[in-house]
């Protein structure tokens, strides 16, 4: 009622005087509209202006030039050695996923998964498990590889605390066995990830035949190290001294292109890892920092504030984190349903999306992811 009282048009002699706040409304109305279409571009405007620029050195990491490219990992289960020759995918998505998941890891074959052609482009997805504690389920997963051809299993517990371990086994394979695609996707299995609209960002942000480091997800600045030994993310002064940590990609979901992903593959492949160990994200971003390559923020990755659904918003987002399997299918099935949000719509929905996110995220009704 105030804001309506201040912009109705008013008469008499204060006319003079507050003839100018029906135009100051609309012109706030406009810039509020304005800044709706584009959150997205601010989001990044602002993120970009808080990323470190300084290269400097982090204790604990070896410089890659002294890295051996031959340290042998084993998988316990693969695809075929050549599955990337024969396939030859532009993108590849590693999955990160825990042995009990399997309905998890369904929803994604049945989703964005099953995607092989995108844009005209090849994609494959590929998942990455560790050694399930149960005998019963490790013979469900050796039968599942079998079936599906879609497993990789690295000799290690899996764990929440073997997280960074299983990102090791991750980037050794892509580098070892996958090493002609241009992009490396690492994607959590519960985010509803979506090739196309990574690809067009890709396409729309840098000539798609440029070779450049590309290390691209949403970026946390300024995090400090956890130095409560009852945190799960807990890590000691002697295992990590500085006060923050670099700027690194949520772990939810970031993309490598081929040449950053064989630097900071060897960076953290010569990394003498500590006890405990860092986080995999924080991990990730330590060996890039050794390695010379600084992390891209994009908006369209989730890893901040929950985003509620909008079918043309999700049209545009690049990842959504905390997607059960079951809503997995739905928003799936429901962007997919009609044809594409026309761009007014999809810039609109995206904004509200954003907003309504960083409200819930103020007002405590949403967990950050």
């Amino acid at each position: 009622m105030i804001g309506r009282g201040l912009c109705k048009p008013r008469f008499g002699k204060r006319a003079n005087r507050l003839g100018f706040l029906p135009y100051l409304c609309a012109v706030l109305l406009c810039a509020a509209l304005l800044a709706l279409l584009f959150v997205d571009l601010i989001e990044s405007w602002i993120t970009s202006m808080g990323l470190s620029a300084a290269m400097e050195p982090h204790a604990g990491i070896i410089p890659p030039q002294s890295v051996s490219p031959t340290r042998p990992e084993e998988f316990l289960l693969m695809p075929s050695p050549l599955v990337c020759q024969r396939a030859k995918p532009y993108l590849i998505a590693m999955v990160t996923s825990a042995p009990a998941n399997q309905a998890a890891r369904q929803a994604i074959r049945d989703t964005w998964g099953g995607e092989v052609q995108v844009r005209g482009l090849r994609v494959m997805t590929l998942f990455v498990v560790g050694v399930a504690s149960d005998p019963g389920l490790g013979k469900l997963l050796i039968e599942e590889a079998r079936e599906r051809g879609d497993l990789i299993q690295g000799r290690f517990l899996d764990s929440y605390s073997n997280l960074t371990l299983k990102t090791l086994s991750m980037l050794s394979w892509a580098r070892r066995f996958c090493p002609q695609a241009h992009f490396m996707a690492k994607v959590d299995d519960d985010v509803l990830f979506n090739p196309n609209a990574l690809l067009h960002f890709l396409n729309k942000s840098r000539n798609p035949y440029e070779q450049g480091d590309l290390y691209l997800g949403r970026v946390h600045l300024h995090v400090a190290p956890d130095r409560d030994p009852a945190s799960k993310h807990y890590l000691p002064a002697g295992a990590y001294p500085p006060s923050v940590f670099p700027d690194y990609c949520s772990g939810t979901a970031y993309v490598l292109s081929r040449s950053a992903l064989l630097k900071i593959s060897l960076a953290a492949s010569a990394s003498p890892l500590s006890t405990p160990l860092p986080p995999e994200d924080v991990f990730v971003g330590l060996c890039a920092r050794t390695a010379g390559v600084l992390p891209s923020h994009c908006p369209l990755f989730s890893g901040g504030p929950a985003v509620p659904y909008g079918r043309c918003c999700y049209q545009a987002m690049v990842s959504v984190h905390h997607v059960s399997p079951r809503e997995m299918l739905h928003y799936w099935a429901d962007v997919h349903s009609s044809p594409p949000c026309s761009w007014l719509s999809q810039r609109a929905s995206l904004g509200v999306c954003k907003v309504r996110a960083m409200l819930g995220s103020a007002l405590g009704l949403e967990q950050g992811l």
